[in-house]
């Protein structure tokens, strides 16, 4: 199959490596890539954003599939230019990508399906944020409207720093006041065709900069699959309660939503409750989730592109484990610094179990550098934490980059 990857970064990384390890002569292109992903399959600078580029690229170059890993083209609308053209593709049009797009689309919608979420107040000036503050009380959620690169969101004691996050972000638009939900937190990718769903497998991310959850906010510094503390029946009951409610109220809407439902979940005393919405596969859980697939991914992308996905039975994943760790740039979240050399990638990628997927990479003078905040994520395998923990930092350990951090606790808990 000739396949069309947009995105650049590591979760792009990711579904190329598990689309390459299928039994398959698929033909892959990604636009516009990165060094890692240049390394494995035929890549094209271009703007993946640019719908009427992307399906003229599709159309000329005979794409059987392109899939929408990035949110930036979602929202640009590249899905609906491509249906429209007869090019199927992996992705929801612009209006059901609002579900990540607007966070108060996304409430409404949970609130018309009955969809199990927390409180929230809409706020367009400061006053109406800093009464909504104040009603919810500490900690204090604070979240853009729109799209925000993960940097968008503050949970907080400090009400100063949430009036202050509210005032920098109304700037921008509308912001949204949360009441704070405690809880196991759970990422759960659900493939959509627009009527039917089919899960993969849980995976949870740790998103603070640093060990023991300190620090800023972050697009995500590391994942682990599976969640060996997680009801049996968690996934039917997401699917029966969350899933399949939202999928109907945006077909009832006429937004079906075609492609990759991500459920930012919460498990808290009062029930499983949704923290927020993505329309297309996360990042690091993409890490983690994929590498464990046995079924081939291909044929489960392509069935949710052609509404197929009633006639599948639930994938299968392996019994092993999957632990995902970030390197990011020095001064990441705020003012990551780029440019640096990164070593040691060879030698990494040989500790046994272990891949890297790449996320800001470049190639200059024969030597990779940094060209983002989030560079790597390296990615381990193993029959259990403990080993695919120890596989991971060991192969981190190889790698040098100048000011490069990561966290050292991903999965700790579940590998004592």
């Amino acid at each position: 199959m000739r396949i069309l990857v947009l995105g650049s970064g590591a979760r792009e990384h990711a579904i190329i490596t598990s689309l390459l390890s299928e039994d398959a002569d698929h033909q892959i292109t990604a636009a516009p890539g990165n060094a890692g992903i240049a390394e494995v399959c035929e890549v094209v600078a271009f703007d993946p954003t640019n719908a009427s580029l992307v399906r003229d690229y599709a159309r000329d170059n005979g794409i059987e599939l392109v899939v929408i890993g990035p949110e930036a083209p979602l929202v640009a609308g590249v899905a609906d230019k491509l249906r429209l053209a007869g090019v199927p593709v992996f992705g929801p049009g612009k209006a059901a990508a609002a579900l990540e797009g607007s966070k108060t689309f996304a409430k409404r919608i949970m609130d018309e399906a009955g969809v199990p979420t927390g409180r929230a107040a809409r706020a367009n000036s400061a006053e109406q944020a800093v009464a909504a503050i104040d009603e919810f009380g500490a900690p204090y959620v604070v979240k853009a409207d729109g799209l925000a690169a993960g940097k968008g969101v503050l949970v907080t004691p400090d009400r100063n720093a949430a009036v202050a996050h509210a005032e920098y972000w109304l700037q921008h638009g509308e912001v949204l006041v949360e009441e704070f939900l405690a809880g196991q937190e759970v990422s759960l990718f659900l493939l959509s065709d627009g009527e039917s769903v089919v899960p993969l497998e849980p995976a949870q991310d740790y998103k603070r900069a640093y060990d023991h959850d300190d620090g800023p906010n972050t697009g995500g510094m590391g994942a682990y699959s599976p969640l060996p503390w997680l009801d049996e029946d968690f996934v039917d009951e997401v699917i029966q309660h969350i899933a399949l409610p939202t999928i109907r109220q945006l077909a009832a809407e006429q937004t079906p939503f075609v492609g990759l439902l991500y459920c930012g979940l919460i498990l808290t005393k009062q029930g499983t409750r949704v923290i927020e919405f993505n329309a297309r596969f996360g990042d690091p859980e993409t890490q983690v989730v994929l590498p464990r697939l046995v079924t081939p991914l291909s044929g489960l992308l392509y069935a949710a592109a052609t509404g197929g996905l009633g006639r599948l039975t639930y994938p299968k994943f392996s019994s092993d484990v999957a632990v995902t760790v970030v390197l990011a740039s020095e001064g990441y979240p705020e003012s990551p610094i780029t440019g640096r050399v990164i070593t040691g990638l060879d030698e990494a990628s040989a500790v046994e179990g272990v891949h890297i997927t790449h996320a800001a990479t470049a190639v200059l003078d024969g030597q990779f550098i940094a060209t983002g905040g989030r560079v790597l994520s390296v990615v381990a395998t193993g029959a259990d934490f403990a080993t695919a923990r120890a596989r991971a930092y060991t192969a981190l350990d190889h790698i040098t980059l100048e000011g490069g951090h990561y966290r050292t606790d991903i999965a700790l808990r579940v590998a004592q």
